[in-house]
């Protein structure tokens, strides 16, 4: 029995992280795990920062819509460099770049000369990189570790940024206290020179590389029309579009929800983040281990994730919040590891770093609208009602999935007899 026991334990932990047995990946997974723990300690920090300069709920929205502003306009675009160019090499500078911005903001807060007008122009550079960096990150995951083990890389990764989620917000906490906001960008301009480093180490004849595009006229246009005209492609971004619109707008909620609602310091908005990263990190290792990826249980997924953000929005103490949010994160990455695989999967290769850009213009991208919004309502109706709206936001993208999406028939993502990740349609392969 208790040999049973170990071989089936031991089998769970191999299928949870297979994908790190992955030389180049785990070196991936080792640097950007440093790199966003001090991501979001600039999150804490920045966030921190404005409310101190402000106290504005919707200052702190712009500051937020500002950093995702670039990713709306320019998101498409950064796809097709992404198609066009080395993606590692890209990486190698919107990875340095962001580092500097960093370095940058500390000086600014240290030397005491930081005003609200730098920080807007700050995070909008920021924004430029991340549009770039975004889909080029995602579709290099693939290039890592293939087809085969895309899904728990995917997955990993996630569980990653919200373990950084935990870690990274206790330190911000804790620096903020004791040395003050400047340290938290210190730290993270230097968490960046881990992932250049790792990124170095790589053994390029070990990844799988896409053959790069030529440029052409009309690359831009061509994945708009791409994604247009696959149902099943179009539906599920529009779905991503509501849910990143309003409801992925925790940077603007959470400060203000433990500033206004619970009376509390910068530690009760890093705890309420590391609740939605504890949830996240158990949720991603429960996904890692799935073998199959399927379009019905996402339905149920997204509906849970919106009735669990409300939950935090009618939470009487800082203490049950703190829990919800813990339900929340285990919900959230669930969804947004299904999406992203899904997304990866049904694109031609050529093609992948352009649908992932519109990806990440549906998750980032829809900040700016949504930020300002979520922070108006608020400051002037109060935080648990700006929470709930991102709840409802939710639920009614799930509602959205269900009428559009099993129309397609329901193409869930299994592993063949020959261990590779395929796509069934209704008695048929596709």
């Amino acid at each position: 029995m208790l040999n049973q026991l170990a071989t089936k334990v031991n089998n769970l932990s191999k299928s949870t992280f297979s994908s790190l047995k992955i030389r180049n990946y785990r070196l991936y997974f080792i640097g950007q795990s440093i790199s966003l723990t001090g991501t979001w300690m600039q999150t804490i920090g920045q966030a921190w920062l404005v409310l101190r300069l402000t106290n504005s709920g919707t200052a702190l929205g712009l500051v937020t819509a500002l950093q995702f502003l670039p990713v709306l306009f320019f998101g498409p675009m950064g796809g097709v460099l992404a198609d066009r160019f080395s993606k590692r090499k890209l990486l190698y500078i919107t990875q340095a770049g962001a580092g500097a911005l960093a370095l940058i903001l500390a000086v600014l807060v240290s030397t005491n000369t930081v005003q609200l007008w730098m920080i807007y122009v700050l995070a909008t550079l920021m924004g430029l990189f991340n549009a770039v960096d975004n889909p080029t990150r995602r579709t290099f995951v693939i290039e890592m570790v293939g087809r085969k083990d895309l899904n728990n890389a995917v997955t990993l990764f996630s569980t990653s940024f919200n373990l950084s989620r935990i870690v990274g917000p206790a330190i911000a906490g804790a620096i903020i206290a004791g040395a003050g906001l400047a340290s938290c960008f210190y730290l993270n301009a230097i968490s960046y020179i881990a992932v250049l480093v790792c990124l170095y180490l790589m053994n390029e004849n070990e990844l799988h590389l896409v053959e790069p595009i030529k440029r052409a006229k009309g690359q831009l246009r061509e994945g708009f029309k791409y994604v247009r005209n696959d149902p099943f492609l179009f539906n599920l971004l529009i779905m991503m579009a509501i849910i990143g619109t309003l409801t992925y707008e925790f940077q603007v909620n959470l400060p203000l929800l433990a500033k206004f609602t619970f009376n509390s310091s910068a530690t009760g908005f890093a705890l309420l983040n590391s609740g939605m990263g504890i949830g996240a990190v158990l949720g991603g290792l429960a996904a890692a281990s799935r073998k199959n990826v399927l379009l019905k249980s996402m339905f149920s997924t997204i509906f849970f994730f919106g009735a669990a953000v409300i939950l935090v929005a009618i939470s009487p103490s800082l203490h049950i919040a703190i829990l919800a949010m813990v339900i929340v994160g285990f919900f959230s990455i669930r969804f947004s590891s299904m999406g992203e695989t899904m997304l990866q999967l049904e694109s031609e290769p050529t093609m992948r770093s352009r649908v992932m850009s519109l990806w990440s213009v549906a998750f980032l991208g829809s900040t700016p609208i949504g930020g300002p919004i979520i922070g108006w309502i608020g400051e002037h109706a109060s935080p648990r009602w700006g929470l709930t709206v991102s709840g409802l936001a939710a639920i009614i993208a799930a509602i959205y999935g269900v009428i559009t999406l099993r129309k397609l028939h329901l193409r869930d993502y299994k592993k063949d007899s020959a261990d590779s990740i395929i796509v069934e349609k209704e008695g048929g392969k596709l």
